[in-house]
């Protein structure tokens, strides 16, 4: 999980620019010069033309749900609900879900923390932590009860079905990153007809003794069902055995889980993280993508 002395020891952040790519980014953050900078953001302006993207807000358990839909200009795809880290809402999520739209989806970047605050909170990772982030969203993560999460995901997914863009023919995704890494497998646990495939990055608070811990939920999900699971190796060396039980759990149920520690550190998957690692977040997008196309 995304702790305190965790993050605090992170070094700085690289630069961020919004409407660039995944690819991208990794040239930026390698790249010297400002040059490459221009010739970036000039592709991923080309390339957004093929996308529609709006900001929605629609009724949800204990407020009101707000965050962005991005999908292709033309045509039904299937949807993704992308739940943002620790640090919610910003535009590193969005360039991620661009990303994912490019490749055939309608996605719904949600506020994981609708039911206290609305929008975006903090700018980047660098301004979550320079802002006292731990501090801030410390009640707002109280909202986000197992039930709760249940809840909203519930709604999340008769939302989507409701819109055009969405093909309802096929299965739901889910994704999610750090506190969120475990909202997925609750989603699919919560509307298993609908939310076919979950992924966990680098997720916190996956196992547990209680019923409806997500390890415990694994069990309960239909054989059609796909579950990703990518640990951090720190979140590993501090954890050593969970990666054992949810292999374990995943070899038990009828859906199709897969557990893999990567090796990147806590955080490693995300845009404008500082410990972004761009070879093992490429590897850990790859596996996410597979995991859609077969399960979606």
């Amino acid at each position: 999980m995304c702790e305190q002395d965790l993050v605090s020891a992170m070094p700085a952040g690289r630069d961020w620019r919004a409407g660039v790519t995944r690819r991208d980014f990794a040239r930026i953050g390698a790249a010297a010069g400002a040059g490459v900078l221009a010739t970036a953001s000039g592709g991923a302006a080309l390339a957004q033309s093929t996308l529609r993207e709006k900001m929605v807000i629609f009724p949800a358990p204990g407020g009101q749900m707000d965050g962005m839909l991005i999908h292709p200009a033309t045509g039904k795809h299937p949807a993704v609900i992308l739940w943002p880290d620790i640090a919610g809402l910003r535009d590193a999520k969005l360039t991620m879900a661009r990303d994912l739209a490019r490749a055939g989806y309608t996605v719904l970047v949600a506020n994981p923390y609708y039911r206290s605050v609305e929008g975006v909170q903090f700018e980047d990772f660098d301004e979550w932590r320079e802002a006292g982030g731990f501090d801030r969203v410390r009640p707002w993560m109280a909202e986000n009860t197992p039930a709760a999460i249940a809840e909203t995901a519930a709604v999340i997914v008769e939302w989507l079905d409701d819109q055009d863009e969405v093909d309802t023919s096929r299965g739901i995704g889910a994704q999610g990153y750090c506190m969120t890494g475990s909202w997925t497998i609750r989603a699919a646990a919560a509307v298993p007809d609908r939310v076919k495939a979950a992924a966990s990055f680098h997720g916190g608070g996956l196992v547990g003794e209680g019923a409806d811990a997500p390890v415990n939920l694994l069990g309960t999900l239909p054989a059609d069902t796909h579950v990703l699971i990518a640990i951090a190796k720190n979140d590993d060396a501090q954890a050593p055995t969970d990666k054992d039980v949810l292999r374990a759990a995943g070899d038990a149920a009828a859906a199709q889980v897969t557990v893999e520690v990567y090796q990147g550190d806590h955080g490693w998957t995300v845009l404008d993280s500082p410990v972004y690692d761009y070879d093992e977040g490429d590897r850990a997008w790859a596996a996410l993508l597979a995991m859609y196309s077969e399960a979606l």
